[in-house]
This record gives structure tokens, C-alpha cells and sequence, in this order.
């Protein structure tokens, strides 16, 4: 079992105190806690990073349950892009270029958890002061997650969406829209790419090892890890890589969160593990398939509900961000948790403490102050906050450049 302990952090806000670590590995990595927002919301259901004022630097952007916002870099200032414009609640959100003009749009879902699942998507007005405009895309009900991806192989992404729950028929249905022509005014048509998973919680692309070949997606669900490939002839297939938790009660089984990274030469998958679960798990191995080798580095969550793949050192080896959203059984308040590798071979984990209280929801890591190193980019659902952890890792200890996944 890991040894718990608790990174030195330096605040930009009056923050309790709290201890460096003592003999640890993990002491080499540094981060400054700067709050965004301490109450965006009752919560604060995504975020993600994008360049929106076009400046060439990232800006914070975030969701509660009524607004979408984003936080200009570097003064923070926020700007509210919609409010209660569609049905509540938001629950996700994607960035990109959906009418080609080289300035960011956003993909969005709401009406959750069902209320007919609202797909749109927003685009700025004539200024940035300005409310941006809505539009329909479809629906789709416990819409959940969505990303942008070209797995359909046109040499343009899509927009893919993972509802949580299927309906009498089947499973639930992974939907790629692409996008079309004219997409403030024409209809929006999803293939569909699977209808055997449930439970589906979150999903995660990865680049084809052929190139120019469509990218596949791995999606964590009730039946663990699948992988979902487009064929040559347009068909898609799904293929399991583990089967996650394993429990008699179905809601107990199998895999809540997936993001990929990378551990030396192998492809690691991170977890959480059943949904909502307990277990912060790692999967190594050469490729992705049922034989990768299954490491549980944590069992002590409670409602495990976000997790990141990253090199925050340089050293050619992902550490994993991950956090519960929920206090433990022993009154553990809910927290962000750093998991280092102690040796070469990724058997053995040491975990850190990042921050807490801190009820997170979702998790970002991107390099936010363009310093070529990435940073944590945290939303809190109980705790309302969205948090920005930057990264101050010396770097006379950094090998390599900073890869995410």
C-alpha cells in the first residue's frame, strides 16, 4: 500500500496550512494554488482550457448548472458567455472552431441529468462583452461527456457524445455529429458508434497508430474499459480491455473515469473505478488490450470522480492527478491527490496530497501560463470553487518536454 503525505503549496489566497512531505519522491513536484472563482455556482460541473480572447494564451472556462464563463488569463476577470439560455443543468463542455471563422466556439450539453439531454453549441456575438448566441444541435437524454474527434476518419473532428444511461432498447448510444456545412442553420446528424455499453460515464480519444486513420475512443462504462474502432468498410467495433471493478450489483462494476498517458515506452490508461468509485487505478502494457497489467493505487475514495494523465517533471513518465468529491467514511474531507511512481517498472505508487477540502467535479491539465510546464485545472461541485494549480516544479530536474496525453 502507498504512503500518504502532503505537498508543500504556496498560496496566492489565505489557505489553511498545511505540511511538506517527509522522505518523499513526490517532493519535487511544486504547485501554487491561485483560486479562479471561489463560488461560481452550486456547481461547477466541467472545465476545460481555450484560447478565447485569441491572445495566445489559455484562458480558464467553466460550467455551473446555469452558466457557462470564462476567466481571461492573466488577470482571471470573468466573462459570462450564456446564462440560463438553455434548460438547466449544463453538464459538459468542448472547445473548438465549429463555424470555421479561427475563433473558438463551444459544444455543450444540459438538461441534466435527463430532460431531454440539449445538445448546442454557442458562438460569440460582435464583441466579447456580449452574450454569445445559441444553437440546437440535438438531443439526446443523460447526455454526459462530449469531445471533439475525428473518428470517422474525414480529415475534420466531430463532436462525440457519451450519454450515461441507454434506454429500452439497448445500450447507450456513442454519437458522433459531424459538423455540417453551415452549422448555425442546417440539421446535425449523428452516426451512431456503439449501442452495447451502459452506464457510460466518460469516454477519452486516442490517435490511431496508422496515420491518417480515424481515432479511436476508449470509453469507461459499466462493462470496464472498451475500445471502439472505426473499420474500412465504416462498421465499428468494440473491444474490451478489463472489465474494471467486478462486483455482483451492476452500479458496482466496472469504470467510471479514463484518461491515456504514458509510462516510459509503455501506453498507460488511468481509472476510476466502479463509477463514482473507490479505486484510482493504472493500466500498463505495450498496447491497448486485455492484457495490460492492473495496478490499483488507491482504495480509499469516496466518489471518485475525476482523473488526469501528466508529465509534470519532465521525466518521460505520467504522474496521475485524481480526486474524490465526497468525505471519506472517517471524516477525510473530500481532495486532489498527486500518485508518483517510485520505480521504473510503475508497481509501486507513492500519493500525495494536492488539496483539500476540495470537492472536485473535473479536472484539466494543460500548460495554463505558457511556461512549458503543465498545470491543474480543478471545478469543485460541493465546494463551488474552480482552482488553478500551476506548476513550479524546478526545472533542473526536468528531462524532457511537458506531454500530456
Amino acid at each position: 500500500m502507498h504512503r500518504s503525505n502532503i505537498l508543500a503549496l504556496s498560496f496566492l489566497m489565505t489557505l489553511p496550512f498545511v505540511l511538506p512531505p517527509e522522505n518523499s519522491s513526490a517532493d519535487q513536484l511544486n504547485f501554487e494554488k491561485l483560486v479562479i472563482d471561489p463560488n461560481l455556482g452550486k456547481v461547477c460541473y466541467a472545465v476545460t482550457a481555450a484560447d478565447v480572447d485569441g491572445d495566445h494564451r489559455l484562458d480558464v472556462v467553466a460550467i455551473s448548472e446555469r452558466e457557462a464563463m470564462w476567466y481571461r488569463n492573466p488577470d482571471w476577470k470573468k466573462h459570462i458567455m450564456i446564462s440560463d439560455a438553455v434548460t438547466k443543468d449544463h453538464v459538459c463542455i468542448a472547445a473548438g472552431d465549429i463555424d470555421k471563422d479561427g475563433k473558438v466556439d463551444f459544444a455543450m450539453g444540459a438538461g441534466w441529468p435527463t430532460s431531454g439531454g440539449e445538445i448546442f453549441w454557442i458562438n460569440r456575438g460582435k464583441s466579447l462583452q456580449e452574450p454569445w448566441n445559441v444553437h440546437a444541435i440535438g438531443a439526446e437524454a443523460w447526455t454526459h461527456r462530449m469531445r471533439f474527434a475525428d473518428v470517422l476518419g474525414t480529415g475534420r473532428d466531430q463532436i462525440v457524445v457519451t450519454p450515461l444511461n441507454g434506454d429500452p432498447n439497448g445500450g447507450i448510444r456513442l454519437l458522433a455529429y459531424p459538423i455540417p456545412d453551415r452549422p448555425a442553420t442546417a440539421n446535425w446528424t449523428p452516426k451512431i458508434l456503439a449501442r452495447s455499453l451502459n452506464r457510460a460515464h466518460n469516454h477519452w480519444h486516442i490517435s490511431n497508430t496508422k496515420t491518417d486513420q480515424p481515432e479511436n475512443t476508449i470509453v469507461a462504462s459499466q462493462e470496464g474499459l472498451s475500445l471502439v474502432q472505426r473499420a474500412a468498410d465504416g462498421s465499428f467495433s468494440v473491444t474490451g480491455i478489463s472489465k474494471g471493478a467486478t462486483s455482483e450489483k451492476p452500479t458496482q462494476r466496472g469504470s467510471g473515469e479514463v484518461k491515456k498517458g504514458v509510462f516510459g515506452h509503455q501506453t498507460m490508461l488511468a481509472t476510476i473505478e466502479p463509477m463514482h468509485g473507490n479505486q484510482v487505478v493504472v493500466y500498463l502494457g505495450k498496447t491497448l488490450n486485455s492484457q495490460m497489467q492492473r495496478i490499483v493505487l488507491d482504495d480509499s475514495f469516496a466518489q471518485g470522480h475525476a482523473i488526469w494523465c501528466a508529465d509534470f517533471n519532465g521525466d518521460g513518465k505520467d504522474e496521475i492527478v485524481a480526486a474524490h468529491r465526497q468525505p471519506k467514511a472517517d471524516g477525510t474531507p473530500p481532495g486532489i491527490y498527486l500518485y508518483y511512481a517510485k520505480d521504473a517498472s510503475g508497481e509501486n505508487w507513492e500519493r500525495t496530497q494536492l488539496d483539500a477540502p476540495m470537492a472536485c467535479e473535473d479536472l484539466w491539465c494543460d500548460d495554463i501560463n505558457g511556461d512549458g510546464r503543465l498545470d491543474i485545472l480543478a471545478g469543485g461541485r460541493a465546494t463551488h470553487d474552480v482552482n488553478l494549480y500551476l506548476n513550479q516544479t524546478p526545472r533542473e530536474i526536468e528531462g524532457n518536454s511537458s506531454s500530456g496525453n
